[in-house]
């Protein structure tokens, strides 16, 4: 699998200069990559193009040689846009509703709200629960398409320090469980520095790849390392 961004150009409706211009990005089956860069560089523009929500963009956007569409990719926008009338559970299980061939139980999805402490609100409507589990639910919605790239644009950015670095190391662990091709926007250097294999850094008209200098398999000791923290500075003074 092989997502490809060739010469990719897109201008807003109505504006004169493009927000993205003749970018190239190649992202491999398997890895994680993570966009940054200041707001108004075109991030969350980008991940709408891959989906197919936003069109008219010039150039290509193909996953392993065929044109994108929309429903290609699994997608969690930064709000959550849970059915209200929905309960937890409902929220989840839209996928296996729509995708008629998607494998995905109840009781599947039971346990992945397990991981991600849940289970007890499965029969909770999105006004019950905090913010911060609501942006659990979406995830999991998303991450539980069946789909072989997953679209991520700030999902952990409303959590609390603590469960946002639960989440990361769940989110680690899960990728490599299923085998995901994950593209992520974070404004965080450090969750960027420790979860991604690259990270590209998006600037007014260039772009930057940096590729992350630690191995898998993860863990939270490696936050504090030497590489991740001289990464994290470099990043500072480029952004």
């Amino acid at each position: 699998m092989t997502l490809l961004l060739k010469n990719v150009t897109y201008t807003f409706p109505k504006e004169k200069k493009p927000i993205i211009s003749d970018l190239n990005l190649k992202i491999e089956k398997g890895e994680f990559v993570s966009l940054i860069g200041k707001s108004g560089t075109g991030k969350s523009t980008i991940l709408k193009l891959i989906t197919g929500l936003l069109k008219q963009a010039l150039g290509e956007i193909t996953i392993n040689g065929q044109p994108i569409s929309l429903g290609d990719v699994g997608y969690m926008p930064q709000k959550d846009l849970l059915l209200p009338w929905r309960t937890v559970m409902d929220n989840i299980m839209i996928g296996a509703e729509i995708q008629k061939d998607l494998q995905l139980t109840k009781e599947d999805a039971r346990n992945w709200l397990k991981r991600v402490g849940l289970i007890d609100y499965e029969q909770a409507l999105p006004n019950q629960i905090s913010g911060g589990m609501r942006q659990r639910v979406a995830f999991l919605r998303a991450m539980l398409t069946g789909k072989e790239v997953l679209l991520l644009d700030e999902p952990f950015g409303a959590l609390d320090s603590i469960t946002k670095k639960e989440m990361q190391a769940w989110l680690l662990s899960i990728w490599q469980e299923l085998d995901k091709t994950i593209v992520f926007i974070t404004h965080d250097l450090e969750e960027a520095s420790y979860l991604s294999d690259r990270i590209i850094l998006l600037k007014q008209y260039s772009v930057e790849e940096i590729e992350v200098p630690l191995h898998r398999p993860r863990h939270a000791d490696m936050l504090h390392s030497s590489e991740l923290v001289g990464l994290r500075r470099e990043l500072e003074k480029k952004i």
